[in-house]
């Protein structure tokens, strides 16, 4: 009898909320045979089970928050059916003329003092990632590759190998593992890198010091208030509710796992970056026009030519222009990120929350181009069909909250890139003309918010004038980009 674990979904996964447990007590499991529907921070997740035998016991139910590492099915391997040979939790396949050989449960980091290190599950490949033929299994199945560090006994909170073997399950001391000045999972280094904190000056609250999300979201908190533990570290902290009963009822909600990423993403940018933003308007009068004349061709293509894909081609140009807006910061080495490659993010609103697909390549495609896959990814966000490697990479982001109203607003950067372009509704205004009269104008109103570690003011304002200008008169596209 061996227990089934969540095994690790991709970098920066550590937890997601069940939406279905496609099996139940006394099925017989076969080998990558869908066993639950998982809603990670940005897409659902279909999980292959890395066993085959009767299953007698499902711990998990919908609505249910899962760890990676957490037991999802008690498995009684003696029940695989033929030509279905067992494995253990985490994929390795049992010899059989060594049945007491071990397999690594939950794999390690160090090498166990008599065996080789255990490699990484062999069902979760980057590679795999697509929509499901059968259409029993549901949304989208997505397999994302799994992180290449931080897969030790420490990654889970324990400091010993825990090996499995048919029948039995054995516990056997590590070789001294050749562990960082400052353990900690690759998913807490990178949120550390992304937030500009030094790891090392990070106190880990875990055992033997591990340091953990939530240790580095407490240094960030502690800097950002200047280290003072003042009332700005008790408001990031989250002071103290009251107890709202004492007005009337209330219903508590979890959050779902779109909105706590978003909450703990934000509030960590919104903490740890200086943000400034820029407003300007645009005159669009004359491309509202072609737009318009142009909109069958691109209807025509599959696309939806609409303000959002002509500013992401204009944003696009822009970078190359300014390519001290295509940076990330690493405030650790205290260097500036450059990037070759122009990736625009695309906010979209979804049942579940905001979502950012990103359009690679953004600088290469016509704005029909971008304008077809704008809806083909807008599409996939709404259906959660979205996999995570659409939501990755992105260079700069761009939100439209045009089709719902408002006349400006503050964006807040999406880290680790360093600048985003907000869009307000256009509006028709009288504006001043060289002929001392008043002409009916389209107006866009425009918000650009950026890191001012990276930007300086004039840099801001100067980007944002190009755009302004593109927008009136597209033969800068051409002329400079």
């Amino acid at each position: 009898m061996i227990d089934f674990t969540l095994p690790e979904l991709g970098e920066n996964i550590t937890v997601g909320d069940v939406l279905r447990v496609l099996v139940k007590a006394g099925d017989t499991l076969l080998k990558d045979q869908p066993v639950l529907e998982l809603e990670t921070d940005k897409a659902t997740i279909e999980v292959p089970s890395s066993v085959a035998g009767q299953i007698k016991d499902v711990k998990v139910k919908a609505g249910d928050k899962v760890s990676v590492g957490q037991a999802i099915l008690s498995v009684d391997e003696s029940g695989a059916p033929a030509g279905q040979p067992a494995k253990d939790a985490k994929g390795s396949v049992a010899p059989a003329a060594q049945p007491s050989s071990t397999k690594g449960a939950a794999p390690a980091a160090a090498k166990p003092a008599d065996g080789p290190a255990p490699s990484p599950p062999g069902n979760l490949k980057p590679e795999d990632t697509g929509e499901d033929a059968a259409a029993a299994h549901g949304p989208e199945r997505t397999r994302d590759e799994p992180a290449s560090e931080g897969r030790g006994a420490g990654a889970h909170g324990g400091d010993k190998v825990v090996a499995i073997s048919r029948g039995a399950r054995a516990t056997t001391e590590p070789a001294a593992p050749e562990l960082p000045v400052s353990p900690a999972a690759p998913s807490v280094r990178r949120m550390a890198r992304e937030l500009g904190i030094n790891i090392d000056q990070v106190g880990g609250s875990g055992p033997h010091g591990r340091i953990s999300v939530e240790d580095v979201k407490a240094q960030a908190k502690r800097l950002v208030a200047g280290g003072g533990g003042g009332g700005n570290d008790a408001l990031f902290a989250g002071a103290s509710l009251p107890d709202f009963t004492r007005w009337g009822d209330v219903e508590r909600q979890s959050m779902k796992a779109v909105r706590r990423k978003t909450a703990q993403h934000l509030s960590a940018a919104w903490a740890t970056i200086p943000h400034v933003t820029q407003h300007d308007i645009a005159d669009i009068t004359g491309l509202e026009e072609q737009r318009k004349r142009f909109a069958a061709q691109a209807e025509a293509a599959g696309g939806s030519l609409t303000i959002t894909a002509i500013a992401a081609k204009v944003v696009a140009t822009a970078l190359k222009v300014f390519p001290q807006f295509n940076v990330s910061i690493d405030m650790a080495a205290d260097e500036l990120i450059y990037k070759k490659y122009v990736n625009i993010g695309i906010a979209v609103d979804t049942d579940r929350g905001l979502l950012v697909p990103v359009i690679r390549d953004a600088d290469t495609k016509n704005i029909v181009q971008i304008a077809v896959e704008l809806v083909q990814l807008s599409e996939k966000a709404r259906t959660r069909k979205i996999s995570l490697d659409d939501m990755q990479g992105g260079c700069f982001s761009i939100s439209n909250l045009g089709g719902i109203g408002g006349t400006s607003f503050t964006p807040i950067v999406n880290a680790p890139e360093v600048a985003i372009l907000g869009i307000s509704r256009a509006r028709m205004e009288p504006v001043y003309d060289n002929a001392g009269g008043f002409a009916p104008r389209l107006m866009l109103p425009l918000s650009l918010s950026y890191d001012h570690r990276a930007i300086d003011g004039a840099h801001g304002a100067r980007f944002l004038r190009w755009i302004v200008e593109a927008l009136e008169q597209p033969f800068l596209l051409a002329f400079q980009g």
